[in-house]
């Protein structure tokens, strides 16, 4: 087996670089071609955008305007054609939010995901995400067949029934959420059943350290993908297991929550993600995942850029004073002065009243001085420190919330 799903992994800077300039302004005149994106596009010369940085100046694509977009104008709100041949499912997540899939090879693109793991053509993968509405069975299946491998098409649930397959048949890998594995061996040791499986692709949640020691103790290899139903998959685990490498088919941002303003190298910010899918471009979605670029290039061989995984969520909206305070007004509050570099509301309480500080970081001294803009930019008033510049923490969050109510 060879040790890289194809060449696209070990590409050098400079020609992933000339990929993505030839790349990018087609995927843009793809999307300035539906009607999802006519608003948002209408002013761009897609030749424009042949780079990472030319992105930065495009308007982020929310999960909330997708799904005010399908409500108005049809299960896919105009950001892909159902005429298109390709696409042969449309599939139902919560919100509810409607996505497409394709039939062409590996159209999520998970078969890197599992292959980084070790699967190929002499495993049989037990999935065990869902095939019902939701496209995460699928996008699993399709990576199976693109590394060749059998798949017994397990679900979620019945467990007995699950590990009676897996002894029957021979299954040697498992795709599925990471805690239901231990499920699944726990029940075989309670049927007196010894498994075969060896390998696990996990996603859906987080996989602690104590739990892959538990499978690694069990003699199981078990690494993580990243992906959302409507982007597929965004980013992967190597053995190295040091962060998690991007995929060849997305390019990711790392910006501010609430804006789409990239952070500094190393800070957490939201993930946004711009897919080269030809038959669903969505441009700068944002995920509502926090993370962070790891710097330099993976152990194993691999050269594209690297995330330290999932790190929480972006969407921080907390209720103050009976009023929602959200990361995009927080966001429009820097943006007000050019003084200001960054703001974080913090959320506490007072006996019973709720109170609502603002740390600006800005050379001026005044708080005062802010009272105003804090007032008509989170329609709060609050106390305003400022803080020196470069002093609030890099850890993506804007609105912190230490109120305890127990």
């Amino acid at each position: 087996m060879s040790r890289f799903f194809d060449e696209l992994e070990t590409r050098s800077e400079d020609q992933r670089s000339a990929d993505l300039s030839d790349a990018l302004p087609r995927q843009m005149s793809r999307a300035k071609a539906l009607p999802g994106f006519a608003d948002a596009l209408a002013d761009i010369d897609p030749a424009s955008i042949a780079s990472i940085e030319a992105l930065a100046s495009l308007p982020v694509l929310r999960k909330s305007e997708l799904g005010a977009a399908q409500k108005a104008n049809g299960p896919l709100g105009g950001f892909a054609d159902l005429s298109n041949p390709n696409l042969v499912h449309v599939f139902q997540s919560p919100g509810p939010i409607y996505e497409p899939g394709g039939q062409s090879s590996d159209w999520f693109r998970f078969g890197r995901v599992l292959h980084a793991v070790g699967i190929g053509s002499d495993d049989i993968v037990q999935n065990c995400f869902s095939y019902h509405l939701t496209p995460a069975g699928m996008m699993f299946e399709s990576g199976a067949r693109a590394v060749g491998a059998k798949v017994l098409p397990a679900g979620v649930g019945q467990t007995e029934m699950q590990v009676r397959a897996a002894a029957d048949i021979g299954t040697t890998a498992y795709a599925g959420t990471p805690d239901y594995l231990k499920v699944i061996l726990d029940k075989a040791e309670e049927m007196g059943e010894k498994l075969a499986i060896s390998k696990a692709t996990v996603g859906g949640g987080a996989l602690f350290p104590s739990l892959r020691k538990e499978y690694a103790d069990r003699g199981i290899t078990c690494l993580q993908g990243y992906g959302t139903a409507d982007l597929g998959s965004i980013a992967y685990e190597s053995d190295a297991m040091e962060g998690m490498i991007i995929d060849e088919g997305v390019i990711v941002e790392i910006v501010t929550p609430g804006t789409g303003t990239p952070v500094a190298p190393g800070e957490v910010g939201e993930v946004v993600v711009t897919t080269l899918n030809p038959d669903y471009p969505l441009v700068r979605f944002a995920t509502g995942d926090l993370s962070a670029v790891l710097p330099g290039q993976s152990p194993c061989g691999r050269t594209n850029m690297r995330i330290k995984g999932w790190m929480g969520r972006a969407d921080q909206t907390a209720k103050i004073k009976g009023m929602f305070v959200r990361p995009e007004q927080v966001a429009a509050l820097v943006a007000k002065h050019d003084e200001i570099s960054k703001a974080r509301v913090i959320a506490t309480r007072s006996g019973e009243m709720d109170v609502m500080t603002v740390q600006i970081e800005s050379p001026a001294g005044d708080a005062d001085a802010y009272g105003a803009s804090v007032a008509d930019a989170l329609k709060l008033k609050g106390k305003v420190e400022i803080v020196a510049p470069g002093s609030l923490p890099k850890d993506g969050i804007v609105i912190e919330d230490l109120r305890k109510y127990d």
